[in-house]
């Protein structure tokens, strides 16, 4: 799905393609986390990093993109670098590098270490926020900076989805982006990319009970959702009538 004329939502994917860019771009991977989860007592299919994998690798086959743009949340540990969180982003960067695409993270409220990584790994990092080409990459627990010149502001950190209720009502939750607008510059919100991280249903929670503080600027029931799941990815309208429903 063309979301503009530069950038393509990749039809099932928590990934988009800016064409301007050569890059393919997702947010909140949050390595290590099975391993993080272990030391708590919840034993979960060690899946993340193989799904993460599999899906930039048939997003780079089908776009033959340069780059590859983090949007935050690289690592699932707040304060420390656990063990299985250095040895998945370890096993990241080798994929980069045998796949011959430029790593560009932008740190995230998960991310400290990160830039311990820069030199030795030859990585682009930025903290927070980057300008990159006519667009302005930023987690999303921290407001951007409304720079001129900006096309379209990209985020991660809500892990937005939208719960869906059948016939008998089970809800299952269903990713999504949001695309609106923060201070008329057009702003998208990306699903979280980890295999674990389903989300929050957006449509059910309150807009004042969303993480990111954008949302105490940005009406998010105004914002579209699209769905991705099932190979597909569909616009289901805005928030705000799909809270209606």
């Amino acid at each position: 799905m063309m979301l503009t004329k530069d950038l393509e939502l990749l039809d099932g994917l928590p990934i988009i393609h800016i064409r301007s860019l050569g890059a393919l771009v997702c947010a909140d991977m949050h390595l290590g986390y099975e391993g993080i989860m272990a030391k708590k007592g919840a034993l979960l299919p060690k899946v993340n990093l193989k799904s993460i994998i599999g899906m930039l690798s048939a997003a780079l086959e089908k776009t033959r993109a340069r780059q590859v743009i983090v949007d935050g949340d690289i690592k699932n540990e707040f304060s420390t670098v656990d063990q299985e969180e250095f040895n998945e982003l370890y096993e990241f960067i080798q994929f980069a590098k045998e796949r011959k695409v430029q790593l560009v993270l932008i740190k995230g409220n998960h991310d400290n270490f990160v830039e311990r990584y820069k030199e030795p790994f030859k990585l682009v990092v930025h903290r927070q926020e980057a300008k990159i080409g006519r667009y302005l990459f930023f987690h999303g627990e921290e407001l951007p900076n409304a720079k001129k010149g900006i096309d379209m502001m990209i985020m991660g950190h809500e892990h937005p989805s939208i719960g869906i209720f059948n016939a008998v009502g089970t809800k299952e939750k269903v990713r999504c982006f949001l695309y609106g607008s923060y201070r008329r510059i057009p702003l998208l919100v990306l699903p979280a990319i980890n295999y674990y991280a389903a989300g929050t249903d957006v449509n059910i929670e309150p807009g004042h009970l969303l993480l990111s503080p954008v949302f105490e600027q940005v009406d998010v029931d105004r914002m579209k959702a699209i769905a991705i799941g099932y190979g597909s990815t569909i616009d289901f309208g805005s928030v705000g009538k799909l809270r209606r429903l």
